[in-house]
């Protein structure tokens, strides 16, 4: 019997060599694939230097192929050795984000109206067929404030007059020479007609926390500057107290708001029916202006606008007494000398 030798790698099938599969585990080198070596007489030879790198990287020189004179390891052998063995990074796999919070959806909120916003609501709607008229007008209050700072100088927080109750007294003197912007217009019957005030009881805008409310200043005619002063000011704590009363709003003749307050300077105010004139008060601003000889001097303007109901007041008769306010606050010695 003929003994046929056998390796690892080769088997006789029909007398002719046949390679055998691989028996090695996925991810295993074949032995095939390792290139052979031959260690040259001086492989594990290496100068001090590279003898040196070989122990700090904790290597073995006999594993390393040299690509020196006969074989010897260098110190670029080294390296791209230590660069075969060193381990593959590992792929990060990155972490999912954080789910991003959506802020929770509150739902919508119905509300009744306010007992304020009821009214207002009512006064407007019957606004809205009134054909307003609108003149605005700038105003020189610089004489006015530098009287009025004069006189506050002298008197305490509380009993320190404001621009407002100037501002009110001189409609009123207005108003005498213009009584139809005093007056309501009746459109209840089938014929309108107009009702000329006597008094001239002007509603005064104060912004409350509970919205706009208009306590009524009574019979203006017969006030003073410092008891309208007075009067604006307890009606106004009143009406930011939430304690005015129906009978301190009610019987307005006139309407003046004052914006400015607030840092408003032109608006279009909304006449309130039957009333029919309003007057929105700006914002006092200073101004550079030219003085009586060209040169700049310094002013405190305020645009007053005014609205009117053109249903009964032509544009004319607004304008002029617009211009008659202006002109008895702009020469502040007019409005006192006609006080009564």
């Amino acid at each position: 019997m003929i003994e046929v030798e056998r390796n690892d790698t080769t088997a006789l099938a029909g007398g002719a060599p046949v390679p055998l599969p691989s028996q090695n585990l996925p991810g295993e080198l074949d032995i095939d694939e390792l290139p052979s070596r031959k260690l040259g007489k001086f492989a594990s030879l290496s100068t001090p230097a590279v003898r040196h790198l070989i122990k700090e990287l904790k290597l073995k020189v006999e594993d390393i192929k040299g690509t020196g004179k006969d074989g010897r390891v260098t110190k670029e052998d080294v390296q791209k050795h230590a660069e075969r063995m060193r381990p593959a990074p590992s792929v990060s796999v990155p972490e999912s984000p954080l789910p991003v919070s959506v802020p929770q959806q509150h739902k919508d909120q119905v509300r009744s109206l306010t007992a304020v916003q009821s009214g207002m609501f009512k006064q407007m709607t019957r606004s809205l067929s009134i054909p307003h008229f609108l003149y605005t007008d700038t105003v020189d209050l610089t004489a006015l404030n530098t009287l009025r700072k004069r006189f506050n100088q002298t008197r305490s927080k509380e009993q320190r007059i404001s621009l407002l109750p100037f501002i009110v007294k001189a409609v009123s003197m207005s108003l005498q020479q213009y009584p139809i912007l005093n007056s309501h217009l009746d459109t209840s019957k089938e014929k309108p007609h107009i009702i000329y005030k006597s008094q001239h009881n002007i509603g005064v805008a104060v912004d409350s926390p509970s919205g706009l409310l208009v306590p009524v200043v009574q019979n203006v005619q017969a006030h003073s500057i410092e008891s309208l002063a007075a009067e604006i000011s307890r009606l106004g704590a009143l009406a930011r107290a939430g304690k005015v009363t129906s009978a301190d709003m009610s019987g307005a003749t006139f309407t003046v708001s004052n914006i400015g307050s607030l840092g408003g300077t032109a608006v279009a105010p909304v006449v309130v029916s039957p009333q029919v004139g309003i007057l929105a008060v700006g914002r006092t601003r200073p101004v550079p202006a030219f003085g009586e000889d060209g040169e700049i001097v310094r002013k405190e303007e305020c645009v007053f606008s005014w609205s009117a109901d053109h249903r009964i007041i032509d544009g004319a008769t607004a304008a002029r007494c617009a211009e008659s306010v202006r002109g008895l606050l702009e020469n502040i010695e007019s409005l006192l000398i006609k006080l009564r």
